[in-house]
């Protein structure tokens, strides 16, 4: 059986469906926690701007422990596509790793909010 990482929840019964395995065009909400050198480069609104691209909407934020965590809600398709550029080379600063964990969409949110 495969085991979660820190942070992250094991993808089991109904919850199979959201997620980076799940179909795309289903609704879904990620928590992502990002580490590196992540802030005061620019990085939470070049998240915001990214997720709104994508049309999704939630909030990012800067933690005390020098962390980024970003809460999106919309297609699974997008979020997983917002995970990608989390990810991915072209971020400002410097992400070491990323943690995740899906979730079903609680709703509630408009826009995307820089915290």
């Amino acid at each position: 059986m495969e085991t979660a990482a820190e942070g992250e929840r094991p993808l089991t019964g109904e919850r199979a469906a959201v997620g980076p395995d799940g179909p795309a065009d289903q609704p879904a909400r990620l928590t992502a926690w990002i580490a590196g050198r992540v802030q005061g480069v620019g990085f939470r609104w070049w998240v915001r701007a990214r997720a709104l691209e994508l049309g999704l909407v939630g909030s990012v934020e800067n933690l005390a422990d020098g962390r980024v965590k970003v809460v999106a809600e919309g297609l699974a398709a997008h979020c997983r596509e917002l995970l990608t550029l989390l990810k991915g080379p072209g971020t400002p600063g410097q992400v070491t790793g990323v943690t995740q964990r899906w979730d079903d969409p609680r709703g509630g949110l408009n826009g995307f909010a820089e915290r």
